[in-house]
C-alpha cells in the first residue's frame, strides 16, 4: 500500500513539473537558442581568433581569450537564454520558467568554468577541474548537494581516533590539488620577477625560487588538511613510516635533493655556467631539485644527478671568469726563422674574432727542437667558452696555415729516407746446362 502510494505521489510530481505544457515550451525554447547560438558562433568564431592570434608576449592571456572565443557558442546561449527569462519573468509564474533558469545558471556556469581553467597548460587536468567545478554547481542549483554529501559522508571508516569518510577524502584531495596548483602558481610568477633581478646572482635566483616553491606547496597542504578537518597531530605515525621509507628506498632522492641546494648554497655552479663531467662538456641550462641540464655542442641535453657534482670532479669553465685560455702546438722546418715565425703566429692568432687581445694578447713560444721541425706552443685567451673551443682552435690552425703557406714556411711531415752506401751484388741462379 505504501509502495503504491509512492509512486502515485512520484507520478503526480512529474505530471505537476515535467510532463505539462509550459515545460515542452521551455524546452522549445532553449533547443531554438542553442541553434541559434551555434550558428552565430560558426560565424563569427573564426573572425575573433584570427585577431587575438596577434597577442605577443603573454602566452597565459592569449590561452584564455582563445578558450573564450572558443566558446562563444555558450556565452551566446547565455546571452538569450538571459533575454528569454528575462521576458517569461513578466508573463508566467516561477514555477512554469524554472527550468529556463536552470539552463541559464548551468551554462553561465559551463561558460565561466571552462574558460578559467584554461590557464592550467594540462588539457586533460583543465577539462577535468572545469567538469568538476559545473558538477559542484549543477548539484548545488538542483538541490541535490545535500543528500550527496549525507551520503559520501555516511560511508567512513574509524581509524583509532581518526574517522575517514568519503566525503572527507574527497575535500581533502581537491583542496590540496587546487591549493598547490595555486601555490606553484605563485611560485611561478614569483620566479619571473626574481629571474628579472640584476642585483642577485643565477644561482640565488635559483635559490630564492625553489625555496618560495617549496615553503608555500607545504603551506598549501597544511591549509587543505587544516581545512577539511584532519588532525595534524594523528599523522605522526604515518610521517614516522614516511621516515622510514626515505631512509631506505629514497636514499637517492634526498641525497640529489640535498645534493641541489648545497650547489646553490656555494655557488659552484649556476645556469649559463660552461661545465665538463666526465666525457660530457656543455653549458648549465637549469638546476632543478633532482638534476642538472646540461646541454652540449651537438644539441644533446643531459640530465646529470646532483650527486655527481658533489661526489665527482667538476670542470667548471666560467666559476670565477669566463675567460680560457687555450694552446695550440704547431711546428716548422728548420730552414724556417724562429722569430719570423712566432711573430706571424701571434699577428695571425690575434686577426681571429673570437681571440681576445684586450684581456691578454696571444703569446708564442718556441718550446723544443723535435726530431723534424721546431716545436712551438700559441697561446691565447676567448671570453665565450660556451660557443665550443674545437672550432675557436680549428679557426686558429686555419689561419696560421694560411699565413705560413703565404710567407713561405713549411710545416714538416715525418717521412724516410734510405740511402745505399754500397752496391749489393744480387746472386743469380745458375744456368741450366
Amino acid at each position: 500500500m505504501d509502495l503504491s502510494i509512492t509512486s502515485d505521489r512520484a507520478l503526480a510530481w512529474l505530471k505537476a513539473i515535467l510532463i505539462n505544457e509550459w515545460t515542452a515550451i521551455q524546452i522549445v525554447v532553449i533547443a531554438l537558442v542553442f541553434a541559434i547560438s551555434t550558428l552565430l558562433a560558426r560565424r563569427i568564431e573564426p573572425f575573433f581568433e584570427g585577431r587575438a592570434r596577434n597577442i605577443r608576449g603573454n602566452p597565459d592571456l592569449l590561452r584564455v581569450a582563445i578558450a573564450f572565443l572558443r566558446r562563444l557558442r555558450w556565452l551566446f546561449l547565455v546571452v538569450w537564454l538571459g533575454v528569454a527569462e528575462a521576458f517569461l519573468q513578466r508573463q508566467v509564474p516561477e514555477e512554469n520558467r524554472w527550468l529556463v533558469s536552470v539552463a541559464l545558471i548551468l551554462s553561465a556556469a559551463w561558460l565561466a568554468a571552462s574558460v578559467l581553467t584554461r590557464i592550467i597548460r594540462n588539457r586533460t587536468l583543465a577539462k577535468i577541474a572545469a567538469m568538476a567545478i559545473w558538477i559542484y554547481i549543477a548539484l548545488n542549483v538542483l538541490g541535490l548537494d545535500g543528500p550527496i554529501f549525507t551520503a559520501l559522508d555516511s560511508a567512513s571508516i574509524n581509524l583509532g581516533a581518526v574517522r575517514l569518510s568519503l566525503l572527507i577524502i574527497l575535500k581533502t584531495l581537491l583542496l590540496v590539488t587546487v591549493l598547490v596548483w595555486l601555490a606553484s602558481f605563485i611560485a611561478k610568477v614569483a620566479s619571473h620577477r626574481i629571474q628579472r633581478s640584476n642585483d642577485l646572482s643565477p644561482s640565488f635566483k635559483v635559490l630564492i625560487s625553489k625555496l618560495i616553491k617549496i615553503g608555500l606547496i607545504v603551506v598549501a597542504a597544511v591549509l587543505a588538511l587544516t581545512a577539511t578537518g584532519v588532525d595534524l597531530t594523528a599523522l605522526t605515525v604515518f610521517s614516522g613510516a614516511v621516515g622510514v621509507g626515505i631512509g631506505f628506498g629514497l636514499q637517492k632522492v634526498v641525497s640529489n635533493f640535498i645534493s641541489g641546494i648545497i650547489i646553490l648554497l656555494d655557488k659552484s655552479i649556476k645556469p649559463g655556467d660552461t661545465i665538463t663531467l666526465g666525457d660530457t662538456f656543455g653549458s648549465v641550462r637549469d638546476l632543478r631539485s633532482r638534476f642538472v641540464s646540461v646541454i652540449t655542442r651537438d644539441g644533446k641535453e643531459y640530465l646529470i644527478p646532483n650527486e655527481d657534482f658533489i661526489s665527482q670532479k667538476v670542470v667548471n669553465w666560467s666559476f670565477s671568469s669566463d675567460f680560457v685560455r687555450i694552446d695550440v702546438v704547431f711546428g716548422t722546418s728548420y730552414d724556417s726563422d724562429p722569430h719570423e715565425v712566432v711573430r706571424l703566429a701571434i699577428e695571425t692568432a690575434s686577426s681571429v674574432p673570437r681571440v681576445e687581445n684586450d684581456y691578454a694578447k696571444p703569446v708564442c713560444w718556441l718550446t723544443a727542437f723535435g726530431a723534424s721541425s721546431l716545436d712551438f706552443k700559441l697561446r691565447f685567451w676567448i671570453s665565450d667558452p660556451n660557443n665550443g673551443l674545437t672550432n675557436v682552435r680549428g679557426q686558429v690552425l686555419m689561419a696560421l696555415w694560411d699565413a705560413f703557406k703565404e710567407a713561405g714556411i713549411s710545416i714538416p711531415y715525418p717521412h724516410l729516407e734510405i740511402d745505399m752506401k754500397s752496391p749489393v751484388q744480387v746472386a743469380r741462379p745458375p744456368r741450366s746446362p
